[in-house]
């Protein structure tokens, strides 16, 4: 039976948990290698495989890098703190429960700001707090077995849990893209969704619009990329408002998502928080943070990428798409700061990183901490083309090759030695002019009959009789003369 659905008069209700993996060198209770890729089952010891007699022993770091995140996202940080049993039977939790936090998660509310059609505005968290992760069952390596890598056992994570909050599958895009780039801005987590280093699961209702109350949710896991959590949400509440208008009911329960086809299936239904028979963590005393602690945390915060955006463009000019692209990720922030430490040509600095910088280090898969010319290197550079020695195009293709090869060399040794500084004499430019308007006479007519576009014809042709030596914004004025 086919449905004619006005699916805009329903709203989606939406919100997300996302495991961020955190960037120890060891497991949150043990010492054993917190590293991705090991061989099966070798960053593993008697307290990773939970054998009797074993105690677990908390990692700091992990609780400092939860902490970072925390106030980053203006939570209220819980100066008493105690793990909790999450008491649950799946085939890679070697213990048979995993150790979280219950009620007493160690970052309480805060909010995450994103950017949407209708403006800015804040993503309401309600916790984030520690655990210690599964290991992994693998089904597709033996037809009669399911294989178990203990690797990922116990390795930290941090659960970032917001509101009911999110209406879109858009939102809940921004708001992922926003917390990837903040968790790798403050070096917590990689981020990197493919290998399960931060994974998201949303929870979905659908209500009428203008209703207050929440329907039934679904719990949509297994996506792999910001993407497929777009498409994931989208999918699952078209199939929700389908649903209730053939007259049929919404289960609560677990669904897995499907990339290659776009669809979802049942996994269980879903659990209730009484249903894992919390209990404080025996084996664990409780910790406490002074002030001190909290402040002393606080105090090492890099400034975030908001409050940058807000620097480049309020106080540098840059337009705010540049802004945002600069304030990517922590280490082209730092090039990016060295850069403008060194020249004030803010907007030609931006249009360096942008262009030719990028480019040279997509082609030959670097990263920006890569980069092999110094910061005060690139900034002479944009000082040649600022004062009119060389054009950018001439700068770009033709000096900084030369000068990533040899970054101790002036640029200008080296725009002199090929021959490649900009000539800035009438003289010498008129007669490259007159050259090139007495070569195309029907174009000279046409631009007196008011074709000005053909403008850049003529500068195209000096620049490229003079090998691009030839001023252009001189060559420009004199060809305007001529012309007029």
């Amino acid at each position: 039976m086919s449905l004619n659905i006005d699916y805009s008069k329903y709203e989606a209700v939406i919100g997300l948990e996302v495991h961020a993996q955190l960037q120890t060198e060891s497991k949150l209770f043990c010492n054993d290698s917190a590293a991705f890729g090991g061989a099966p089952n070798t960053h593993i010891s008697p307290i990773t495989l939970a054998h009797p007699g074993t105690l677990p022993f908390l990692n700091k770091k992990a609780v400092e890098y939860a902490i970072r995140l925390g106030l980053a996202c203006h939570c209220e940080i819980e100066k008493e703190n105690y793990f909790a049993r999450k008491n649950y039977f799946y085939p890679d939790l070697p213990k048979g429960y995993q150790v979280s936090q219950h009620t007493a998660p160690i970052c309480k509310g805060g909010h995450v700001r994103i950017a949407t059609e209708a403006g800015e505005r804040d993503i309401q968290l309600n916790r984030i707090h520690l655990e210690e992760d599964a290991g992994k069952s693998i089904h597709d390596q033996d037809p009669n077995n399911s294989l178990i890598d203990y690797n990922r056992a116990g390795v930290p994570l941090v659960e970032i849990v917001t509101d009911p909050v999110l209406h879109t599958a858009d939102e809940a895009y921004a708001y992922l893209t926003v917390l990837r780039r903040l968790v790798r801005f403050l070096e917590v987590c990689d981020g990197n969704m493919e290998e399960g280093s931060m994974r998201c699961d949303a929870n979905v209702s659908i209500r009428l619009k203008g209703d207050t109350s929440l329907g039934t949710k679904v719990e949509v896991k297994n996506m792999n990329s910001i993407r497929n959590v777009k498409r994931a949400i989208e999918n699952e509440v078209k199939r929700q408002i389908e649903m209730t208008e053939r007259g049929e009911r919404i289960v609560q329960e677990t669904r897995s998502f499907d990339a290659s086809n776009g669809s979802s299936f049942p996994l269980r239904s879903k659990e209730e928080a009484n249903d894992y028979r919390y209990f404080p963590e025996p084996d664990l005393a409780p910790f406490n943070f002074s002030d001190d602690f909290i402040d002393s945390i606080r105090a090492k915060l890099p400034a975030l990428p908001e409050e940058l955006v807000q620097k480049y463009t309020q106080q540098l000019g840059l337009p705010e798409y540049d802004a945002r692209v600069l304030c990517d990720d922590r280490e082209t922030v730092t090039y990016f700061e060295a850069l403008i430490a060194a020249t004030p040509h803010y907007k030609a600095a931006s249009n360096w990183m942008l262009g030719p910088v990028k480019s040279y280090l997509n082609e030959h898969s670097l990263g920006i901490d890569q980069y092999p010319l110094p910061a005060k290197a690139l900034a002479a550079l944009i000082a040649l083309v600022a004062e009119g020695k060389v054009n950018f195009s001439i700068a770009s293709s033709r000096i900084l090759p030369e000068l990533i090869k040899t970054p101790d060399k002036a640029p200008m040794d080296i725009a002199t030695a090929l021959n490649l500084v900009q000539d800035n004499n009438a003289g010498n430019i008129a007669p490259i002019i007159d050259e090139v308007l007495a070569k195309y006479p029907d174009k000279v007519a046409e631009f007196k009959a008011g074709k000005k576009g053909l403008m850049g014809l003529f500068v195209g042709e000096v620049m490229k009789l003079s090998q691009g030596k030839a001023d252009p914004k001189l060559t420009n004025q004199l060809l305007a003369e001529k012309l007029r």
